[in-house]
Formats: C-alpha cells, sequence, structure tokens
C-alpha cells in the first residue's frame, strides 16, 4: 500500500515562497494545499498559480486546513510565535533560517515541537547545494590532507532599497549583515567540517544609511577540531562576492557558492566538475519527508539551528565587549 500524501502548506507569499511552493511539487509524497500572508493580493496570486487556497491570516489557515505539514517564511521575529501554534496542531515544520532571534526562541520551539512530537527541518540551504555536497566529499575522503583553516567572504549591497525596512530593525531581524548572511557562513563552516565553532572573536561596523543594524563585520572562529575559520562581510556599496576558501596541506578548494567549485594542487585553480543533484529545496523536502515517515531528526534539524543561533549570540557579545567570547 503507497504512503499517505502530505499536505503541505506554506506561511508568507515573500520572494521565497516560489521556491518552496516548486520543490514541494517536485517531490513524491507531498501535496501543496495553501497559503497565508498578510498581503492578500499575494497569498492570492501564488494561490492561483498552484491551484491551493490563500488565507489572510496563517492562524485560521492551520485551524482550518490542518495541514501535515508547515512551512514558514516569515521575517525573523514572527518565526517562533507561528511555529509554536503549527506544532500545537501537531504540524511538522520546515522553517526558514534563522531558527530565532535568539537561544531562549529557539529552546521555546524545541521545546513545543518535543510536546507535539514532531519533526523539524531549519532550512540551511547549504547544506544541500551540489557544490557544497561535493567539496564536503573531498575534504572526507582526505584526498587534499588535512583540514588546515578555511576563509569566508561575503559582499553585497545589504542596504539597497527593495530590501524591506525589518531586516534592519535589530528588534524584527535580530540583526543585520551577519545575522542574515553571516548564519550562512557560521553554518557552511560547521557543516563542511563536522565541527561546531566554539570560540569567536568579532569586529563589527554600522555605517549604513537605513536602520539600527550592523552593515559589516570580521569575525574569528575557532573549531572544536581546533580548525580556524574567519568570515569577513560587506554590506556597503563594492563589488559583490561570495566564496569561501577551503586550505589543506595538499592542496586549496574555492567554492563560489551556488556557482562553481574550484581545487589547487599546487598551480591555478582549475574548475571542477560537480554531479547534478535536484535544487536544495528540493533535497530540504525530501530529507524532511523521509524523517517524518521514520520518525528521525532531520539532516537539519532544531538543535542544529540552535547551534548557529548560539554562535551568532556570541559574535554580538564579542563585538560589544572587545574580548574573545565562548559558545555558550
Amino acid at each position: 500500500m503507497s504512503e499517505k500524501e502530505l499536505r503541505v502548506a506554506v506561511i508568507g507569499a515573500g520572494a521565497i515562497a516560489g521556491n518552496h511552493f516548486e520543490a514541494i511539487q517536485a517531490t513524491a509524497g507531498l501535496r501543496a494545499c495553501a497559503v497565508a500572508d498578510i498581503d492578500q493580493d499575494r497569498a492570492d496570486e501564488l494561490a492561483g498559480r498552484y491551484g491551493i487556497n490563500s488565507y489572510q491570516d496563517y492562524r485560521e489557515l492551520i485551524e482550518r486546513e490542518r495541514p501535515d505539514v508547515v512551512a514558514i517564511a516569515l521575517p525573523h521575529y514572527l518565526h517562533k510565535e507561528a511555529a509554536i501554534f503549527a506544532a500545537g496542531f501537531g504540524c511538522h515544520l520546515m522553517l526558514e533560517k534563522p531558527m530565532a532571534l535568539s537561544v531562549s526562541e529557539c529552546d521555546e520551539i524545541i521545546r513545543a515541537a518535543v510536546a507535539a512530537n514532531i519533526r523539524m527541518l531549519i532550512g540551511h540551504t547549504q547544506h544541500y547545494m551540489a557544490d557544497n555536497l561535493h567539496a564536503k566529499r573531498i575534504l572526507r575522503s582526505g584526498d587534499l590532507g588535512r583540514l588546515v583553516m578555511i576563509h569566508d567572504v561575503r559582499h553585497m549591497n545589504y542596504y539597497r532599497p527593495s530590501r524591506p525596512d525589518w531586516f534592519l530593525e535589530k528588534a524584527k531581524s535580530g540583526g543585520g549583515v551577519l545575522a542574515n548572511l553571516g548564519t550562512h557562513s557560521i553554518d557552511k563552516i560547521q557543516w563542511l567540517t563536522g565541527s561546531a565553532v566554539r570560540k569567536v572573536n568579532a569586529s563589527i561596523s554600522h555605517y549604513g544609511n537605513r536602520g539600527d543594524v550592523e552593515g559589516g563585520g570580521m569575525v574569528y572562529l575557532e573549531l572544536a577540531n581546533g580548525v580556524p575559520a574567519t568570515v569577513v562581510q560587506s554590506g556597503y556599496i563594492g563589488a559583490a562576492r561570495n566564496e569561501t576558501e577551503i586550505i589543506c596541506t595538499k592542496g586549496m578548494l574555492k567554492l563560489i557558492t551556488g556557482d562553481s567549485l574550484w581545487i589547487s594542487r599546487g598551480g591555478p585553480y582549475e574548475r571542477l566538475e560537480v554531479p547534478e543533484t535536484a535544487t536544495p529545496f528540493e533535497l530540504q523536502y525530501a530529507d524532511l519527508l523521509e524523517a517524518i515517515r521514520t520518525g528521525s531528526e532531520s539532516g537539519c534539524p532544531a538543535s542544529y539551528g540552535r547551534e548557529v543561533i548560539a554562535v551568532l549570540e556570541a559574535v554580538y557579545r564579542s563585538a560589544a565587549s572587545g574580548t574573545v567570547q565562548l559558545v555558550l
């Protein structure tokens, strides 16, 4: 007998919602049922495109539709409230990153999920990108020798006019470029190495023309396995860049995130052929579906999402105090 098809609702009809619906459509065993957004027109547009129901209030959606899975793609400050409400109705969760505004909020979500016995996946897409997956295979193989250090760089115009204002309000976003983009870097480094960040030393700047969040930062990370890493990010005007250099004793890898993977064995970098995979969102939904069906943890569980927020909190403590901080 075939397994039950699970009904999925998406809360939030912003720019990323389409990625969720396309992945749901592509995943056997899942079916989209509804979307909610405070902007009814946006919700209606997506509902019409995917042949589903639309709501302005996500609570009404959950109460009426009773979906099996809820994807939460809301502003960061609404993650906790929506996740706890959905868990109360027994909905499994696909929760966008960052998991929440603080470790304490993450703990509240985790308690609600445990009480409801639901599965959860935090949307750290770095785990599911083809180039990243291939880089991790190479590191695990030992072909490049011992991992020595990692240098991660991200530059973009974070203050572009099209960015919604809530991103630039610390009370709603949790922080600026380091909270939104830096958590990708923290996640990528931890996941690639299989080792958690244990110590940080950070400096941040506030030169943006909007809001009260940081626009740039430099962070030194020390992993539990002793490997050092640096994260350098700027949200000011300049050349866009998104690269991670992985330095080993017998060569180097360079990830141009979402674009390509390069290798050096002593000479210039050469581009690697990377095996094709499904999209990161499709792989995330397949991962969550497997966790639901087997009763196991997903590949990116809530406990891991909490770890990333704990590192981010240490970054901000270090920047404020001017001292090295342990990840609590």
